[in-house]
């Protein structure tokens, strides 16, 4: 069961309004890089977790809750961006968008005003679980493998890429309420980054969760293949690092180069069977 404050987690305030940031926002909160993708992602997994111990799953739902309060921020952010914003602003978009949208069949998605349109015919110029182009948040992209290793590794993706836009939303912004918030959710995905790693390095750190699933005997894997860079390059140059040479990560190996060949054959199939439907030459 869950609880709430009415007060939020961090404050949030507008001093002017842009509607165009608001729609910047949205990214942040029904983007694939967005708060709504972590947070459902983060308590998919605790729901999910199987840990001898439970401080794992609890550890995730205390970040997933969390991350509600984050949502909670950049709607509100979202409201106080467009609900004040200048009245010229709506006015042209009234006669400009949502007429023409209305009256003439077509869609002011596609651009600027039109996203604002959306947000006042749907919800009152409110936030809406939305990227910035207006496709709602549809859950596709929430990772919970039931393996804890390979979830932390996709929640420091998710963290990381969080953590670009927020970066590129505080570049943009103009309002110094917003860069205050910004520099806020900022500090967290750093923290976060830190505390998906830190999960990894008590498991045991690379030597011991890689490969994933560890729990997998490797001399039941290719032997010939699992350490080799595959290069592809049609004129047999390498992208020399540390991926080509060397002790692999885990310690269990050593990198080497593999120059791309065929190891199987052409592939045939055999005749069309007679209920396929196929040509008459098709069949045997």
């Amino acid at each position: 069961m869950y609880f709430h404050d009415k007060r939020l987690q961090y404050p949030v305030v507008v001093e002017k309004p842009n509607p165009n940031f608001a729609r910047m926002l949205q990214q942040a909160i029904g983007g694939v890089e967005g708060e709504i993708r972590v947070c459902m992602q983060y308590f998919f997994q605790a729901w999910g977790n199987r840990a001898p111990t439970s401080k794992y799953r609890d550890m995730l739902l205390h970040t997933a809750t969390e991350e509600i309060g984050h949502i909670e921020m950049l709607a509100t952010a979202v409201a106080l961006n467009l609900e004040t914003a200048p009245a010229s602003v709506q006015e042209e978009g009234a006669a400009d968008g949502i007429v023409g949208a209305v009256m003439g069949g077509g869609s002011a998605k596609a651009s600027i005003e039109g996203l604002i349109h959306k947000n006042l015919l749907s919800s009152g110029l409110s936030a809406m679980p939305m990227d910035s182009d207006g496709v709602p948040f549809n859950m596709s992209h929430i990772y919970a493998s039931g393996n804890i290793a390979a979830d932390m590794y996709s929640n420091v993706a998710a963290e990381s890429t969080g953590r670009v836009l927020a970066v590129r939303l505080f570049n943009a912004a103009e309002d110094e309420g917003m860069k205050k918030m910004l520099h806020y959710m900022i500090a967290r995905d750093t923290m976060h980054q830190q505390q998906w790693l830190a999960v990894l390095e008590e498991l045991g750190g690379p030597g011991s969760n890689l490969p994933i699933p560890n729990s997998f005997p490797q001399e039941m894997e290719d032997q010939q293949n699992n350490y080799n860079f595959y290069a592809t390059a049609a004129d047999g140059s390498v992208p020399e690092g540390r991926w080509t040479s060397g002790p692999t990560i885990d310690g269990r190996g050593e990198f080497t180069v593999f120059q791309n060949q065929p190891l199987g054959e052409e592939p045939v199939l055999g005749p069309a069977r007679p209920d396929s439907a196929a040509q008459d030459k098709q069949i045997a």
